[in-house]
């Protein structure tokens, strides 16, 4: 959003100004106060003249043979005011007062020490915590028969880096499950920022290894069900989604500095859920709030490590495995600009530090991954890199002469057909749940920068929708997971009765498409739903712009507040799905949603092939 930011109050744009005008303001108040107490010792030692010439006046007057006084004693209006109602004047104002130099110079400090906490949280990180020399290790994407470790070391005295693993032992002084050594590499520098990923393969479903690199670096992980199952102990699937985190939010001055909240509230909880992986959609740092420091490689890499060097980061990673994808923060607010700009230089440390440990792409090169996990597939859509810039609609596609690669798109040609793809085919036996993950929500009932989500690319989102209600028929659920918005919001998209638009509304595709469409009907068990969670520890907004206007995106569940939000995702056994929110450490809400019955995929019913072409 170009007011600011459509998720932010103090600035998000590269040419946000932040804090320079708190900096000028407080130049000319320190400046007013310098000038104030000049004029006002000046005006008072001409009143003090003033007054003794006046009262000489005043008594020769009084002192009048016929006893009239000509001239009545002049009496200062400053004098009469007591000093309590200048002090209490003067803290209100911010305007020192003579008489009362004790709240005068107590406003004065109060104002200082607060421009130097807004210089605290705008500089301190980068000044205080480069984290150049930060090591660690993390766990990425697990599967049932492989895990992948990213790890960190800027000492060229250590390497090369081995990577070991075993099963986790019964007992701390379990002998008997030797450690097995996966690698050794000598490959991290400058050009990568000093990590490299493993990868463990071989490995046995459901159970609990142990990892130790050559630098001490250690840490656990589980392995996944196998596809089409959910965990043999508890019966359920359990995974954990969010987005949107800033050091030191809200802001404490004696805190430290890359102190996360939002993971003190999530580490608690972990215990309890039993999750097999984040899946965190996106802002994971916030390079241009609350100021920009820079656009070269270097400034995105320090973002990163900061996060990493939290001292709350460990609490929520030594058992979670995270999975990423970006959104427009990890580049620019509300990156429209596909790869030109700034891209590449924000692309480097997402690729060193995220990607490389999550799921493979789709195909080499993608930024878009896919993978299948218990009960689940999972499709990581890219909002950002493939997208049509912004042109000021709402891109629906009723322009049935214009060719498909020059209708808008958040996809592009080649991811779009991916995911139609994917929505099309046919899982292994057991996986009943299609997850799309969405950085950006794909509900349009968010009304403020709405252009930035799907409501800006409506032609394409009907496409997908027709391929969702598809999928349902085929016996699949279909949920989609989203953030950005920093407020909860659960929606669902319900088929139409018919293969025709909903009154009153324009088509969203072309008159050729909607002969294909015609004649399809959808059962109502079919419809869609997302949760759209965040932020994981960031401000939430006061403003309400979330709202539905017609029966397309029904409004289940919307709440705002709260600075901590994310949700949990159990699948169960039956097949159904059940959300829980999560805000600031409590559950907040939760919800189930039934698989559809599937009918079975219908006579012409594939619509999406049409997409595809």
């Amino acid at each position: 959003m170009q007011l600011i930011c459509h998720h932010s109050p103090f600035g998000a744009n590269t040419e946000q100004p932040f804090p320079t005008p708190i900096f000028t303001l407080m130049a000319i108040y320190i400046g007013s106060i310098i000038y104030k107490i000049y004029n006002d010792s000046g005006t008072q030692g001409q009143s003090k003249q003033f007054t003794q010439s006046d009262r000489q006046q005043t008594t020769g007057s009084t002192s009048s043979p016929n006893g009239v006084a000509t001239r009545p004693a002049r009496t200062s209006t400053t004098a009469n005011k007591s000093p309590a109602s200048n002090g209490l004047w003067t803290v209100i104002s911010g305007i020192p007062t003579p008489g009362s130099w004790l709240a005068s110079i107590g406003t004065v400090l109060v104002n200082i020490i607060l421009v130097l906490m807004v210089v605290d949280l705008t500089f301190g990180p980068k000044w205080f915590y480069p984290s150049r020399d930060l090591a660690f290790a993390r766990v990425g994407f697990v599967s049932y028969n492989s895990a992948k470790i990213l790890v960190r070391e800027p000492s060229s005295t250590r390497l090369p880096i081995a990577l070991e693993y075993r099963l986790q032992p019964e007992q701390h002084d379990d002998t008997y499950r030797d450690w097995t050594l996966i690698a050794t590499t000598s490959s991290l520098e400058p050009n990568n920022d000093f990590t490299a990923a493993f990868s463990i393969p071989h490995l046995i479903p459901e159970t609990r290894y142990e990892y130790r690199t050559s630098t001490n670096h250690t840490g656990i992980f589980t392995t996944a069900p196998s596809p089409g199952h959910v965990s043999s102990s508890s019966g359920t699937f359990t995974f954990l989604h969010s987005s949107c985190l800033i050091p030191n939010f809200p802001y404490l001055p004696l805190r430290h500095h890359l102190s996360i909240p939002g993971f003190t509230h999530l580490a608690k909880l972990l215990p309890r859920l039993n999750a097999h992986f984040m899946l965190f959609l996106g802002d994971f740092i916030y390079v241009d709030v609350p100021r920009r420091h820079g656009t070269d490689r270097e400034t995105y890499r320090r973002e990163y490590r900061q996060v990493y060097a939290s001292p709350d980061w460990p609490s929520v990673s030594d058992s979670l495995p995270w999975i990423h994808v970006y959104d427009d923060h990890e580049i620019a607010n509300d990156w429209d600009k596909n790869t030109t700009g700034v891209y590449h230089a924000a692309n480097d440390p997402f690729t060193h530090y995220q990607a490389s440990v999550n799921p493979p792409p789709v195909r080499d090169g993608a930024s878009y991954f896919t993978f299948t996990q218990g009960p689940a597939s999972f499709f990581l859509i890219d909002t950002r890199r493939y997208r049509t810039p912004f042109d000021g609609t709402d891109g629906r596609w009723d322009n049935a002469s214009l060719p498909f690669e020059k209708r808008k798109s958040m996809l592009g040609s080649q991811q779009r057909d991916d995911l139609l793809s994917w929505l099309g085919r046919k899982e292994a036996n057991g996986v009943k749940w299609k997850i799309v993950v969405s950085s950006i929500p794909f509900t349009k009932n968010w009304r403020f920068g709405s252009e930035d989500t799907w409501a800006g690319y409506l032609g394409e989102r009907r496409v997908l929708l027709d391929a969702m209600w598809d999928a349902g028929e085929g016996g699949y659920g279909v949920v989609v997971l989203s953030g950005d918005r920093h407020e909860f919001a659960a929606t669902k998209f319900p088929p139409p009765a018919s293969g025709e638009h909903p009154p009153g509304e324009s088509a969203s595709v072309g008159k050729e498409e909607q002969k294909v469409l015609a004649g399809r009907k959808w059962s109502p068990d079919v419809a869609v739903h997302e949760f759209s969670t965040s932020p994981l520890s960031m401000f939430y907004l006061p403003v309400r712009t979330y709202r539905q206007e017609d029966n397309e995106d029904v409004v289940l569940k919307y709440l705002p507040d709260g600075n901590s939000k994310f949700g949990a995702v159990n699948i169960r056994e039956d097949g159904r799905l059940h959300y829980q929110l999560f805000i600031d450490g409590k559950e907040a809400w939760e919800y189930s949603v039934e698989l559809p019955k599937g009918q079975g995929a219908k006579e012409g019913s594939k619509g999406w092939k049409l997409w595809s072409r």
